[in-house]
């Protein structure tokens, strides 16, 4: 694999998005702070898989670590690949509508780069019930009584398309409670949920950077072929084959995401770059490109591997995931040699 060269625009059949010059600053620290301020959660009582009655539910942690911490200088995790529901969730649709949401087998897709040392942080409980991938004080005010919240309130804007902390409709606009949530019941998930997983995302970079000295992070996802009526960038807008979010060049080198534009690109895949996604939460809390904490964002449309409609994988998921492993093996020389 070619090295990087910093500063040439990359070669790409397709990029929609721009990564638009700017320094990288230093990334705000708040959320890791909180997390490391609360206790580690217990298990998560009354979780019960897909189909399963509320009685034959069983205890679960928010997250599952594949791998080892620190072997190397790559960070993997997905967020949204979880679906064990949670007995208090009292959502009015099915359990197969509420993982209208789910990066469906990201993490399986991503679990051969275990082999090779690299870790895999990956949710278990469903996106809709909590997304991890936003600040704990992104809150969407028309889904808590009294439209109040107490606590500290970071608006992100995505409660404008019922997708902040907690979600409030689906892709497709309808709604997933019949009532208003406490403020307990809000908190409760933030502890059980939220808090964990961003804890451990923190401990897995922490641990690399101290190492390593330079810690690089790829932010697994995957997404729908077309843009939903509460979706990102317009309803019915195609999606390329990835999507790479740097938050316009703020989370990561420019040479880093052009790198892994361009190795996706030599695969013959299309590529975008910050359109229609640029990152949330998980690449811009925990980056800091001029300390050496690169955070990318990875989409991946789903057409490529699983039938949408049925939620299952076809054909083109054993091709897929060979591809991604070979891009984890090019990231990682790449953070090797950045490291040195």
């Amino acid at each position: 694999m070619r090295a990087p060269q910093p500063g040439r625009p990359a070669a790409l059949r397709v990029v929609r998005g721009k990564l638009r010059p700017g320094a990288a600053g230093t990334a705000t620290r708040t959320a890791a702070d909180a997390a490391r301020r609360l206790l580690p959660a217990p298990p998560l009582p009354g979780w019960i898989l897909p189909g399963r009655r509320s009685n034959d539910a069983e205890p679960m942690r928010s997250h599952i670590l594949h791998g080892d911490p620190a072997r190397t200088p790559l960070v993997l995790d997905s967020p949204h690949s979880g679906f064990h529901f949670p007995a208090d969730f009292d959502a009015i649709v099915s359990e197969f509508d509420l993982r209208d949401g789910e990066d469906c087998f990201v993490d399986e897709l991503y679990l051969p780069a275990t082999e090779l040392g690299v870790p895999l942080l990956a949710a278990q409980f469903p996106r809709t019930y909590l997304d991890p991938n936003r600040h704990a004080g992104d809150i969407d005010l028309k889904l808590m009584e009294g439209g109040h919240w107490p606590h500290e309130h970071v608006p992100s804007g995505k409660a404008r398309i019922g997708k902040a902390l907690i979600w409030r409709t689906l892709d497709d606009g309808r709604a997933i409670y019949g009532r208003k949530l406490r403020v307990e019941e809000v908190v409760g998930r933030i502890e059980r949920c939220h808090a964990p997983y961003h804890r451990a995302l923190v401990e897995l970079m922490d641990a690399a950077h101290a190492r390593f000295g330079q810690v690089y992070h790829l932010n697994c996802h995957s997404m729908p072929h077309v843009g939903g009526k509460m979706g990102e960038g317009g309803e019915g807008l195609a999606r390329a084959d990835f999507v790479l979010g740097d938050r316009d060049g703020t989370t990561c080198s420019r040479a880093f995401t052009h790198f892994v534009a361009d190795t996706l690109s030599e695969f013959g895949y299309e590529v975008a770059i910050n359109d229609p996604y640029k990152g949330v939460e998980l690449v811009r809390a925990y980056s800091d490109p001029a300390r050496g904490r690169h955070s990318l964002q990875v989409e991946i449309n789903k057409r490529l591997y699983m039938d949408e409609a049925s939620r299952t994988r076809h054909a083109g998921f054993d091709a897929l995931r060979r591809d991604l492993s070979t891009l984890v093996e090019a990231v990682l020389d790449y953070a090797r040699r950045a490291a040195r």
